[in-house]
């Protein structure tokens, strides 16, 4: 059997400290010693079970329908706890198995799935229950308690300039992706001499709009330029 394996910490911390991931390592390698396996290849990613855009195992997904290998994790919770996206993956064709489950057919995953999928959901109804609760007996919570930011005014500071950082990264490929069919074109005419104003117009020939539904001018191009 070949073997992808791949591992899943849901913090940088725990990544950093190896924290979890040495017990993946140490399962998966009994697992292929186990099986007569040879683990291929590896990867690592530190994310939360509740995202699923996680590049590092499309790789691992890419990587084992590529050389006609088998995705092993240590726990099936390693891969998804989202029952859509991890039958999406069950109809890729990609065969994986899970150690702590390995006789689970896919009429057994997709139940899995579905069922720790349902007790994220429910846990996380819990948690929004119990601190709307507290607010509402006065409790301050998070960054709001008192004291809580006494001695660490510089951390928050920089917490504030991250935030501001994140939030224009995130803005800009918003922008990017919104008019990612425009941009070729819109290099292409500034690229051949049109001036701004020109390359609004014909966008708007066209019958293109920006994205909030207005007609194009020469600012919202110069921006889009920009940004791409």
């Amino acid at each position: 059997m070949k073997i992808i394996a791949y591992y899943r910490v849901s913090t940088k911390r725990q990544g950093e400290s190896g924290l979890g991931l040495e017990g993946q390592v140490a399962t998966l390698t009994r697992f292929a010693d186990i099986q007569d396996g040879k683990i291929i290849a590896s990867y690592k990613e530190i994310e939360s079970g509740k995202r699923d855009n996680r590049p590092e195992l499309m790789k691992a997904l890419a990587h084992a329908k590529r050389s006609h290998a088998t995705l092993v994790v240590a726990k099936m919770d390693r891969l998804s706890r989202n029952a859509t996206f991890l039958s999406a993956m069950l109809d890729s064709g990609v065969s994986f198995l899970a150690c702590d489950n390995p006789h689970a057919n896919e009429l057994t995953v997709r139940i899995l799935a579905a069922v720790a999928q349902e007790e994220r959901r429910a846990i996380s109804e819990r948690t929004k229950t119990a601190l709307q609760a507290a607010k509402a007996r006065g409790v301050k919570l998070g960054s709001a308690r008192p004291g809580h930011w006494t001695g660490r005014e510089q951390i928050r500071l920089e917490a504030i300039a991250k935030g501001r950082v994140k939030a224009w990264e995130s803005l800009r490929k918003n922008a990017i992706d919104a008019y990612a069919d425009l941009i070729p074109d819109l290099v292409n005419l500034r690229d051949s001499g049109y001036s701004l104003g020109a390359i609004a117009a014909h966008l708007n020939d066209q019958g293109h709009t920006t994205r909030r539904g207005k007609a194009w001018n020469a600012s919202q191009v110069m921006r889009v330029l920009r940004r791409a």
